[in-house]
């Protein structure tokens, strides 16, 4: 049997490199030797390939988190070298890694979300004060400000009062130069697994228990507190209503090959919002993706074939 060859792209010029290249390692070590002749490309931090894409490769797994990567950019340089990929194309890819467009093609789908307000760091940096006046006018603290175009919690603070404004802005604008002010909520936090292309599946409901007060970088990746529940301990009827809204969001952000959708659910209303989608999702050890999938009764090796073969079908 010929074998298909196949290069994990894994670090990337992005906050998320390490993330990435634990993911990618993860990968390259699971994928099965008899079907796959393997070949780990690592990006650097400053860009720099390890090596270049002059040998031809029948499908590209481009395991990488954040800008220059997850966000369309990658993905229109394959789609350029003619070369099948996982994962979501550039359009997709685009509007789900920015924070802002994400949310308005949510709301345009008519999907649940948590009010917000996006603002340009120029903005920021002109008139802190008139932020300050449009945020408190439109949201109650406490607050959650984000880059807007980044992922693994990176640059996210949660803002309790006015006194923690400034610099939690000041932190999400060394990320990128649109910043996003949520609501906060009470809420549980929700994960669900989209797998497919034309007809995707969603996997079982997992819950986020954080050992901090949010789930943030550390929490995420560092924290042994912190701590996952799959699958969720809910009514069928909420779990249902999440897998739905987990495809309706993948819908409606022109989603392809794979993604995780991220959620809330109110403590007290039980409302359940859709906070995000993320198309290239962390297959680390702990990560929820694989973890999803495993309890839906997909182990991570069959997942990847999945994952490749949806790459080669797809138009």
């Amino acid at each position: 049997m010929t074998k298909l060859r196949v290069a994990v792209l894994m670090g990337g010029a992005s906050g998320e490199h390490e993330v990435s290249l634990v993911s990618g390692r993860a990968v390259e070590a699971a994928l099965d030797r008899k079907k796959y002749d393997v070949t780990p490309i690592v990006i650097s931090k400053h860009g720099k390939w390890e090596a270049p894409l002059t040998r031809r490769y029948d499908v590209v797994l481009p395991i990488l988190h954040g800008p220059r990567g997850e966000d369309g950019t990658v993905q229109g340089l394959l789609e350029l070298a003619g070369i099948p990929y996982v994962g979501a194309g550039v359009v997709g890819s685009a509007v789900s890694m920015d924070k802002d467009v994400m949310k308005r093609l949510f709301r345009a789908a008519g999907l649940p979300v948590v009010p917000h307000l996006c603002v340009r760091r120029k903005q920021w940096k002109a008139g802190p004060e008139s932020v300050q006046k449009l945020i408190e006018e439109s949201l109650d603290y406490p607050v959650f400000v984000k880059p807007a175009n980044l992922g693994s919690s990176v640059g996210i603070s949660k803002v309790r009062g006015r006194g923690e404004l400034n610099a939690a802005m000041e932190l999400a604008a060394q990320y990128d130069p649109k910043i996003v002010i949520e609501q906060g909520v009470n809420a549980r936090e929700l994960e669900c697994a989209v797998l497919g292309n034309d007809a995707p599946k969603a996997s079982v409901v997992g819950e986020v228990v954080a050992a901090k007060e949010f789930y943030d970088y550390e929490a995420k990746y560092a924290d042994v507190g912190s701590r996952t529940i799959v699958p969720a301990k809910l009514e069928f009827a909420v779990t249902e209503r999440v897998r739905g809204l987990a495809l309706a969001a993948f819908r409606a952000c022109e989603g392809r090959g794979l993604a995780r959708v991220d959620f809330f659910l109110h403590r007290a209303t039980g409302a359940i919002y859709v906070n995000e989608i993320n198309t290239m999702p962390g297959f680390t050890p702990i990560s929820m993706y694989p973890k999803l999938w495993e309890a839906s009764g997909v182990p991570f090796p069959a997942l990847l074939d999945r994952l490749i073969a949806l790459a080669l079908e797809r138009d």
